[in-house]
């Protein structure tokens, strides 16, 4: 069966509502969709706490915990706009989060990861992931009172908005062939990526690599079918 992928939804942001989505997953089941992997940046901003959940965050999470209770196994690869979901309050509607995944279908291996932070002359980007994704960020900022705590998660979505905006105007695909390229050596056939919000496809000898169309420009659910495709092959330097 194939596998449904969803990559950059950014509800609450450009990605609108929730309630589409969450009709999307309602129309997931066992007997036609093998796991659903969710590729990053399922909301604008999303804070691994209760106190920060809001109504489109509560109506996709119950809709993902209907999903797994039909027998769907989901996946979470976190993105440039998830903060401290591991180890956190959503973790039970998951079968796994992190930074990558990797699962076969029919006879195909694939190796899943957002792409943030592969772009090394996004220095500024680099530094600020650093700063606010680690253990002291994360201690600091579930402690602190709800008021400060979502001020500063509001100007944290303003600074994400601009942080990176030159570097994703156009896609590194140097970068991005270079730690392809090395991944699927290491036994992959296909390696996906989220992140930049518009779709491409490279075959290199070890495989191929592809990045998803975001949700919030498709409103579509992507599948993975197991099938190999041949697009064209990468533009020279």
């Amino acid at each position: 069966m194939p596998v449904a992928a969803i990559a950059d939804a950014h509800l609450g942001g450009p990605g609108g509502a929730a309630a589409p989505l969450a009709d999307q997953i309602d129309a997931l089941d066992a007997e036609t969709c093998e796991r659903l992997v969710v590729l990053g940046d399922l909301f604008q901003v999303w804070v691994g706490s209760r106190r920060f959940e809001t109504g489109e965050i509560a109506r996709v999470v119950h809709a993902l915990e209907r999903l797994r209770g039909r027998g769907v196994p989901t996946h979470y690869v976190e993105g440039n706009r998830d903060f401290f979901l591991r180890r956190s309050e959503y973790e039970v509607y998951f079968d796994s989060i992190g930074l990558e995944l990797s699962f076969e279908t029919s006879g195909r291996r694939y190796l899943v990861v957002h792409g943030d932070g592969l772009n090394a002359r996004d220095y500024l980007y680099r530094f600020w992931r650093r700063v606010s994704k680690n253990p002291l960020s994360r201690m600091g900022m579930l402690g602190l009172p709800k008021r400060v705590a979502e001020f500063l998660i509001r100007r944290t979505e303003d600074g994400l908005s601009k942080t990176n905006f030159k570097h994703k105007f156009r896609i590194p695909e140097e970068m991005l062939l270079a730690y392809g390229r090395k991944r699927l050596s290491e036994g992959y056939d296909e390696l996906l990526f989220g992140h930049f919000h518009e779709p491409r496809e490279w075959v290199v000898p070890e495989g191929k690599i592809r990045i998803l169309d975001a949700w919030f420009s498709t409103r579509a659910v992507e599948w993975i079918t197991g099938e190999s495709q041949e697009p064209s092959p990468p533009s020279p330097p």
